[in-house]
Order: structure tokens, then C-alpha cells, then sequence
């Protein structure tokens, strides 16, 4: 029998705290005066969908000192309606979190939850300098677009693992248990940063731990994600059925294979056979957000996803036929142009 994947810390149940209040006090630690004071840290969030109102949300619920980042109209619904969470994990509950459409004020972390079409435009509501950035984004490219603007030494590599949709604006569905932020940075003077948010984090009921290397870190999303993305939306079939039918689990195990083949010569050692076993353990109606994309007509992650993984092979002359074939077939399904980058 091949062996689950590791368990996650558990998540936490904290008291609510409205933000108001904690605004109002000396606060030391993200809504509580008396943990240690170099918990201290004000957390933005860009970006109000299915990831950036998960974390907006339990951050909120668990008295932390945050706010949210959303353009004008997104805003006014939170504002006045709250943001409404429906969570397999942290549950069904209304958050009310302050909220604006252009962040000004000095913030310790910045947490970037915008999709990677949109980023540049949303970077447009930033008019402050973070003490430390972390994007949890899809694909690779942004890190470079952010530490452009924030400099190399104040952005970290992060990722998330959930499964999360906004199917309307101040609404959050995240249907799957998995949950999980993982962060690194080369950078030494931004690990006890790191350390600190991951804690606040996880005390909200978003596991989130710092990771060994920027490469890791990235390269262990990249590979699972691809692989999810590519193979539910090229085919429009949810795993289970992927699972059951050869063909197309065929391409799904391409797929994995490649892209692992690419994060070794990237510095990332992923195992293809882990990385496998861990989608055995997975529930059969579990989607990717391209997928979902696609359904409601909106562009899919091509460029950020699938062209990442193959601007790395062609850096280092990789052949990937099943992520191209794939590429060209959601390409073909979606409406949308392809470029695919020569590799070997």
C-alpha cells in the first residue's frame, strides 16, 4: 500500500473579535495583549476572491489586524454586506473586515491573492512599501513582476494548496479539506518574519509553515497544480473520472512526470510516485480552478501555469508532449491563443 501524504497541523477555533475593537487596543499580537511583542503585524491582502477572502476571513474571525484590498465595487458589497465564508474547514460564518480600494497605510506583510492576469492592474492599488511580500499566486513568472516593484530582498516565494471559488463578490466557497500556505526565502533577515506570519496564520486555522527553499517551495505546487489544471480542463473531467479512465490518467501521470523532470533541473527535487499517491487520497470530485474558469468564461491561467513549467523546460532543453498536447487541447476548448515555447 503506498503511504498518504503527511498530515497537516490541525486547524483552530479561536474567539471572534470584531476588527474595530482590536484596532482600538495596544495590540502585541493579531487581536491579544498579552502574547509576545514581536508577534506584532498588520496584514493586507490583495485581492478578494476565493483565496484572498478565505484568508481575509479567518484572519478577521480570529481577531487579527487586516484588511482587505479590492477594487471600488467588490469593496462596497464587503463594506455593506460583509464577506460572506462557506468553508469545508473553518466553516460557515460572516466576516466583516476593514476594507478599501487603495492600501496607503504602512502594513508589516502583504499578502498578494489576485490572479496573475490581473496583477499588474492591482499592484495599481498599492501606494506602500510592505516589510515583507507574499504572493500566492499560480505559476512562477509574478515573483520577478513583484520584486521589480518591492525590491528582491522584501518578497518571498509562497503558494497555497485549497481548493476556493468566489462565485459571486463577497462570497467564498472553499469545498475541499486541503489547506495549506507554505513560504521560503533565500533572504536571511526575512525569516523571522516568515516565521511569525506562518504562526498567526496557522492560529487563524490556515496551516501555513516556511519551507527550506524558494525553488521547493514553488516547484512542489507548480508540478501537482499543472498536472490538476491541465488534465480537468483539457478534458473537462473532475479526478475521479481522470483516475478511472487510462487514457486520461495516462496524461495525467505525463503530465506530473515532466513537469518533475523540469523542476529538478530548476533545483527542486519533487517525486513524481509521491506526488501521485498524494492525488490517490484526494476526493473524487475535486476540479481546478482553470477548469472552473473556462466554465464561466473567463480566460484561463495558460500563460501562468502550463507556459510557466514550459519556459523552464526550454531553458533547459526538456521535451514536454503531454503538457503541450494538453495545452493546445485547453487552448482549443477555451478560445484562446496558444504559445508554446520551443524546448526540446
Amino acid at each position: 500500500m503506498r503511504a498518504g501524504p503527511a498530515a497537516l497541523p490541525p486547524c483552530k477555533r479561536l474567539s471572534l473579535r470584531p476588527w474595530e475593537e482590536v484596532h482600538g487596543l495596544s495590540v502585541r499580537h493579531h487581536g491579544s495583549t498579552d502574547a509576545a511583542p514581536d508577534l506584532l503585524m498588520k496584514i493586507a491582502i490583495l485581492g478578494p476572491g476565493g483565496v484572498g477572502g478565505l484568508l481575509t476571513g479567518a484572519l478577521e474571525r480570529a481577531g487579527s489586524l487586516v484588511v482587505l484590498v479590492a477594487r471600488e465595487s467588490t469593496a462596497e458589497v464587503v463594506a455593506a454586506r460583509g464577506l460572506q465564508i462557506n468553508s469545508v474547514v473553518l466553516g460557515d460564518f460572516v466576516a466583516h473586515p476593514r476594507v478599501v480600494s487603495r492600501l496607503d497605510e504602512p502594513v508589516s506583510a502583504l499578502l498578494v491573492a489576485t490572479k496573475a492576469a490581473g496583477l499588474a492592474s492591482s499592484l495599481q492599488r498599492v501606494d506602500t512599501q510592505p516589510e515583507l511580500v507574499v504572493p500566492l499566486l499560480n505559476g512562477l513568472d509574478h515573483l520577478g513582476v513583484l520584486r521589480e516593484r518591492f525590491g528582491p530582498g522584501v518578497v518571498a516565494a509562497g503558494t497555497i494548496r485549497v481548493e476556493s471559488d468566489r462565485p459571486e463578490p463577497g462570497v467564498v466557497a472553499q469545498t475541499s479539506p486541503f489547506l495549506y500556505v507554505e513560504m521560503a526565502s533565500a533572504n536571511a533577515a526575512l525569516q523571522a518574519t516568515l516565521q511569525t506570519l506562518a504562526k498567526i496564520l496557522t492560529d487563524a486555522g490556515v496551516p501555513a509553515g516556511v519551507g527550506n527553499s524558494e525553488a521547493e517551495v514553488m516547484w512542489s505546487k507548480l508540478v501537482r497544480i499543472n498536472a490538476l489544471a491541465c488534465v480537468t480542463s483539457a478534458y473537462d473531467k473532475l479526478l475521479g473520472e481522470i483516475q478511472s479512465t487510462p487514457a486520461l490518467y495516462a496524461d495525467f501521470e505525463g503530465a506530473i512526470t515532466e513537469a518533475c523532470a523540469v523542476s529538478k533541473a530548476e533545483g527542486a527535487e519533487i517525486d513524481p510516485a509521491q506526488t501521485l499517491a498524494e492525488y490517490g487520497y484526494a476526493h473524487a470530485t475535486l476540479g481546478s480552478s482553470m477548469q472552473r474558469d473556462i466554465a464561466a468564461g473567463r480566460p484561463p491561467e495558460l500563460d501562468a501555469i502550463p507556459g510557466a513549467v514550459l519556459r523552464a523546460a526550454a531553458r533547459h532543453n526538456i521535451a514536454c508532449p503531454t503538457i503541450e498536447k494538453l495545452m493546445r487541447m485547453i487552448g482549443e476548448r477555451a478560445g484562446v491563443p496558444v504559445n508554446l515555447p520551443a524546448t526540446g
